[in-house]
């Protein structure tokens, strides 16, 4: 497959070298496969993390940010959107990539995958939606939507909706499969 727009969810808040590592790891092979990073848009965190790195091989970098974030941005992305509010955030985050990936984050992470997965489970899109698992960092999650799909509560089956990848390597080899 040619190149694709592949959007990072993750934090825009200042964290350990255990989660930095893994995130620039996966952009690091974004940019090396020869793909471009879609992301909230901030200069901060890990988002900083992976925009920085996807440029620094040579990808290209599209933001997505917030009015209220719009002091945070990305100086130097390709693109930036700045959307009113979250929803319309989402929307564009999803309509502008070909596959979505959620690191290590918090609420808002949480918001964001959940969201196109549970577009993905009423066949809005048909993109593929990756959580990639650092150190078990989505471990209780992984159980959750486990117990969910085994007591009738997600009627498919949970790899035809979503991927978890232990490793930025494991994410970007199913990617390569695609």
């Amino acid at each position: 497959m040619s190149f694709m727009n592949i959007c990072i969810f993750c934090s825009a808040v200042i964290l350990d070298e255990k989660y930095i590592k893994p995130a620039e790891e996966v952009a690091s092979l974004i940019a090396k496969a020869g793909h471009h990073l879609v992301w909230g848009g901030s200069h901060v965190g890990t988002m900083k993390a992976v925009a920085d790195t996807v440029r620094q091989y040579g990808g290209k970098i599209y933001g997505v940010s917030l009015m209220t974030y719009k002091d945070k941005a990305h100086k130097t992305a390709d693109e930036m959107i700045v959307a009113k509010d979250l929803g319309e955030r989402k929307a564009a985050m999803l309509e502008k990539s070909d596959v979505l990936i959620a690191l290590a984050g918090g609420i808002g992470t949480l918001d964001e995958i959940m969201h196109v997965l549970e577009l993905r489970k009423q066949d809005h899109h048909n993109k593929p939606v990756i959580i990639i698992n650092s150190g078990g960092f989505y471990d209780g999650l992984y159980n959750q939507l486990q117990r969910m799909r085994r007591e009738g509560f997600i009627v498919k089956k949970l790899e035809d909706l979503i991927y978890f990848a232990n490793t930025p390597k494991a994410a970007m080899e199913y990617i390569s499969q695609l």
